[in-house]
């Protein structure tokens, strides 16, 4: 498969729809109010699982052959790839092996174990994760998917941005995360081909810069995995990267004070659950606020699978500085 084009992202929506949620398009007066322009958030942490990856990982599992399902599917995953792709395989009644390192959030096991996905803990390195990974799949057989560096899996995640625009219209800066490239090169993808006066902007913690610093450098940089946006860890792929270098203006980075602030103000003005990557384009907003003002501008909120208990103590460990 090929860098997805126009025909191929719809085949994608077409596709998955049956199976996914058309997620709302939300607004806020109050931080229309602050940045001064007018927001538009593609909730995607109402979507099945509760992130935007349930619709590559359905992409990916429904483009496999009948003959590469039998043995199932694999991947390694810090959590919400891994709940998508154990929820896809279970739709169309295969297995599904999951390696996740054993620092990922209690909720994201358990919502992979809910859907019947087996898990293969292993340390919270890349190395770690990829030898795992290469084990479970010489040992069972089942086809890897790998979480963003994937092209069924980008296309599939073109689609929330494809019905942004679908629902909006034209918008001046679309801002999505980025950990290993997936999202971004999807919308900024769906971009190109549906709204091309959009411009992408990527969000990135200030302490897993490797796309900022990819970008600068034009070689894949390394992340150094020091943020609380656990989702965002990753570096980017071999075709992630390509596309984030063509269609990708900018990359705002944010500090973790930053996303925990900008977590909270959702949670409590919009009154809706976002984890900490999802809140990271949040920040970058309004970290950079007079970028958009008098601005159209779409935020993916690309996730709601948050630890609780974890929130609090970060909300709590805020107040007291």
């Amino acid at each position: 498969m090929n860098v997805p084009d126009k025909q191929t992202i719809e085949a994608a929506h077409i596709r998955i729809t049956p199976h996914i949620h058309r997620t709302p398009v939300m607004t806020s007066y109050g931080l229309d109010s602050r940045v001064g322009g007018s927001l538009f958030f593609k909730c995607e942490n109402f979507q099945k699982i509760g992130a935007f990856k349930a619709r590559g990982a359905m992409n990916a599992v429904l483009s496999l052959p009948a003959e590469d399902l039998i043995k199932g599917v694999a991947t390694h995953s810090s959590g919400n790839h891994a709940q998508a792709l154990a929820r896809a395989a279970k739709i169309v009644n295969t297995r599904s092996y999951i390696v996740m390192p054993h620092t990922s959030p209690e909720i994201k096991k358990r919502g992979v174990r809910g859907f019947g996905g087996e898990i293969f803990e292993c340390e919270p390195t890349l190395a770690a994760r990829e030898s795992t990974l290469a084990d479970v799949v010489a040992r069972t057989g089942a086809t890897e998917i790998h979480p963003f560096n994937n092209y069924a899996v980008i296309a599939g995640q073109a689609t929330a941005a494809k019905e942004l625009f679908e629902e909006v219209g034209d918008l001046d800066y679309l801002v999505a995360p980025v950990g290993g490239g997936g999202l971004l090169s999807g919308v900024s993808l769906a971009a190109f081909y549906f709204s091309p006066k959009t411009k992408v902007i990527a969000a990135e913690p200030a302490g897993a810069d490797d796309t900022y610093r990819s970008l600068k450098s034009g070689k894949i940089e390394q992340s150094q995995a020091a943020s609380i946006a656990d989702g965002l860890l990753t570096s980017l792929g071999d075709k992630t990267f390509p596309i984030i270098t063509k269609y990708v203006g900018e990359v705002i980075t944010v500090t973790d004070t930053e996303i925990v602030d900008a977590m909270r103000l959702i949670w409590e003005r919009m009154k809706i659950i976002i984890e900490p990557s999802c809140a990271v384009p949040v920040a970058a907003i309004l970290k950079e606020h007079q970028k958009f003002a008098g601005k159209r501008t779409g935020v993916i909120l690309s996730g709601g699978n948050v630890d609780l208990e974890r929130a609090l103590k970060l909300f709590t460990e805020k107040n007291k500085t």
